[in-house]
Formats: C-alpha cells, sequence, structure tokens
C-alpha cells in the first residue's frame, strides 16, 4: 500500500508525524512518502520535500516564496503522477494544498483531507472548493464538521488529535525542579510561535509586557520554548535588547505549559494546546498591514483565537495588530496572577473548550479512515 502524506508547516509535521506512526501501526507494510519535516522524516515517512523552515504567515508575505514552491508543487504532482499512490492525505497548509488537490483529483486518485481549510473562517465557498476535490474530509472541529457536510462534502469528525498528544513529560513539580524555578514563583510562558516572522513581529511585545509584569511582580518568572524551527540567534537578538529575564528551553513546550499560571501566546495551534493544558492565556496576533487589511476583508470570523472561535465568545483576552499593546497585554497576566475568581472562571472556560474538542483517539479514528478510502481504490484498481 503507498500512501502520500503532504504537509508544510511544523504543526503540520506533527500531524503528520503521528498519522504516520498510527497507519504503521496497522500496517506495517505501508510505504508512506510526501513532503514534511524531520518528525515525519522520524515516523517513517520518505520526504521528497521539506518546506517547514521557510513556511510564512499572511498572503503578502507568501509571495517572497511563491516560486519555490510552485516549483515543489509541479514536481509533487509530477511524482504523484508517476508512482499513482493509493491515496494522498493532505494536512493543513492550504494556499498549497488545495491547488494540488485539484492535480491530484484531475489523476483519479482518492485525496484525504486532515485539517482541512477553516472554511469557518472563509466561508461556504472554501467548503464547497475541498468537497469538490476530497474523496473524505477528516474534520477535528464539530462546528467545521457540519460546515463541510452542508457543503456536500464526505466528512467525518473525529475529535482533535491535540487530546492524545498534549501531556507534559513530567509532573509539575519535577519541571520546576529541572529548570531550578522554586515551587511557589509564579511563572508566565511567552509562546511566540514557531515561524520567523511571528518571532519578528510578536516577541518584542512579549517582552515588553514581561518587563511591565515584572515590575509589578518581582518574584515571576518566564519561560520560552524555542520551536525547532527557529534558531536560538533570532531570539537572542529580541532577548538581548530586552532587559528582562526570560528562561529558553530547547522545546519541552507543553513542560513549560504546565507550570505556568498565565500564558501569552500568538494566535495558533499553541492556543489549543495551552487550553489542553487548562492554562489562561493572553492570544495576540501581528501581521504585515497590507495582509491585515486583506485578511479583514476576507475572513468571516470575529474572534482570532481558537478557544474563542470554539465557544462562540471572547473567553480569552485577545488583541491583533494595533490593539497589541505591552501595558495591556501586562494588565492582562497580572489580574489572572493576582485574581484568583477571574483565573478560576478562565479554566473553567477552557475545560469547556476542552470538551467540545471530543474524545481522545482522533489520530487513530483518522489513520482508520484513511487506510479504508486507500483500500477501496486498491480494490477498484483491481476489478
Amino acid at each position: 500500500m503507498n500512501i502520500m502524506l503532504i504537509a508544510g508547516e511544523p504543526s503540520g509535521d506533527l500531524h503528520g508525524a503521528r498519522l504516520a506512526k498510527a497507519i504503521l501501526e496497522r500496517r506495517p507494510e505501508a510505504r508512506l512518502s510526501g513532503m514534511g519535516g524531520e518528525q515525519m522524516r522520524q515516523a517513517g515517512v520518505k520526504l521528497l520535500f521539506d518546506p517547514t523552515k521557510i513556511s510564512t504567515i499572511g498572503f503578502v508575505e507568501a509571495i517572497k516564496n511563491i516560486q519555490v514552491l510552485r516549483k515543489v508543487m509541479l514536481k509533487l504532482a509530477e511524482t504523484i503522477r508517476q508512482q499513482r499512490p493509493d491515496v494522498v492525505v493532505l494536512i493543513d497548509y492550504p494556499g498549497f494544498n488545495m491547488r494540488l488537490a485539484r492535480m491530484v483529483k484531475a489523476e483519479d486518485i482518492p485525496l484525504v483531507y486532515y485539517f482541512s481549510p477553516s472554511a469557518w473562517a472563509w466561508g461556504k465557498s472554501r467548503a464547497e472548493k475541498v468537497a469538490q476535490t476530497a474523496t473524505k474530509v477528516v474534520s477535528v472541529f464539530p462546528f467545521e464538521a457540519e460546515i463541510y457536510r452542508e457543503a456536500g462534502a464526505d466528512v467525518t469528525f473525529v475529535g482533535h488529535p491535540l487530546l492524545d498528544i498534549v501531556k507534559p513529560s513530567m509532573p509539575a513539580q519535577e519541571v520546576r525542579e529541572s529548570l531550578g524555578i522554586a515551587l511557589k514563583a509564579p511563572v508566565v510562558g511567552l509562546l511566540p510561535g514557531s515561524r520567523r516572522q511571528e518571532i519578528e513581529l510578536l516577541l518584542p511585545e512579549m517582552l515588553a509586557a514581561a518587563r511591565l509584569i515584572k515590575s509589578a511582580l518581582p518574584e515571576v518568572r518566564f519561560v520560552l520554548p524555542r520551536a525547532g524551527s527557529i534558531e536560538m540567534a533570532l531570539l537572542q537578538k529580541h532577548l538581548d535588547k530586552a532587559q528582562v529575564e526570560v528562561q529558553v528551553v530547547d522545546g519541552r513546550a507543553y513542560d513549560l505549559i504546565s507550570i505556568s499560571q498565565a500564558v501569552i501566546a500568538t494566535s495558533g495551534t499553541v492556543t489549543l494546546e495551552t487550553a489542553v493544558l487548562g492554562v489562561p492565556m493572553v492570544i495576540i496576533y501581528k501581521t504585515g498591514a497590507s495582509t491585515y487589511l486583506l485578511g479583514k476583508m476576507l475572513v468571516r470570523i470575529p474572534h482570532i483565537g481558537l478557544p474563542n472561535i470554539i465557544l462562540g465568545r471572547m473567553a480569552m483576552p485577545e488583541y491583533v495588530q494595533h490593539d497589541v499593546k505591552p501595558e495591556i497585554i501586562a494588565a492582562q497576566v497580572v489580574r489572572m496572577l493576582t485574581d484568583a475568581e477571574y483565573a478560576a472562571a478562565l479554566r473553567a472556560d477552557l475545560a469547556e473548550v476542552v470538551q467540545r474538542l471530543g474524545k481522545p483517539g482522533a489520530v487513530g479514528r483518522t489513520a482508520d479512515l484513511v487506510l479504508a478510502v486507500a483500500e477501496k481504490h486498491r480494490l477498484r484498481k483491481q476489478v
């Protein structure tokens, strides 16, 4: 059985790796290839391309890499035509994968979309486009599944894989001991993202907020997990200017979040990871001016933070673009650290988010769906 997995960003690499492992547990003889990063390679996927180091955010910013990605897409499409996999699994990365999907569809090769394009943000037309190409849409949000179903897609809600993935490696006390952080010291996590542009735009704002928090609460400690896609030199450039002590740790994001009483997070998957760990957060997002204006015209949701989108209301404070101000962020974090009633209400909201994400086992259910689509295709070829 030949299965191709296509991911283009660090988060997609993570989910692709988990899916690859689940597929190989069920079908050890399966041959997995495709596009992704180091985690997928280690999981047994033969990588044809690795675009995770050049992933960007925003419409305008992506133009810088458009020629590179176009060449990758054409080579990948040619490989698909030659190898004729039993199924192609597209994982997030909509700007690239939706175009690739049309090429796959033209070759009459089954296509499964995992972490499908955010139809709830972009409107029904995007769901309809996916429905036209995808053999199966695997949905990780219940409200998303309904949108795709109305658009005519064959969709299954499997739950969110983060429920299985997000687990600290050790108890909180041991994490603190390993980092030399006193048991009673308040900890604030800084989560600036896994893309270079996010670091450049948002880490300075986080560090400025950290200085204000430190002046209000001198005993507070700051921790920052370094994503593998981000060089330490990039972080250090901003840390040297910050005049606030931040403990940077390679990886171990879940360990660091688990010992935090509050987090400042860039909007994205990490906000859901933080929600699963039950830690109150301030969500921020910033991008280039042109991208922001274009996105404001196209995106049709009132919130940017995934916890707030899932709840359909503003639960975690969030700030976008010009509203990303250190003094406002700092005030929210200080309140989370000092107002027990407020912090408890936020944790209750996060528990509701987790409940809406479904039940554990999403990755295994997704692997079963992928294998079922591939097997059906193999049987059809034999007729």
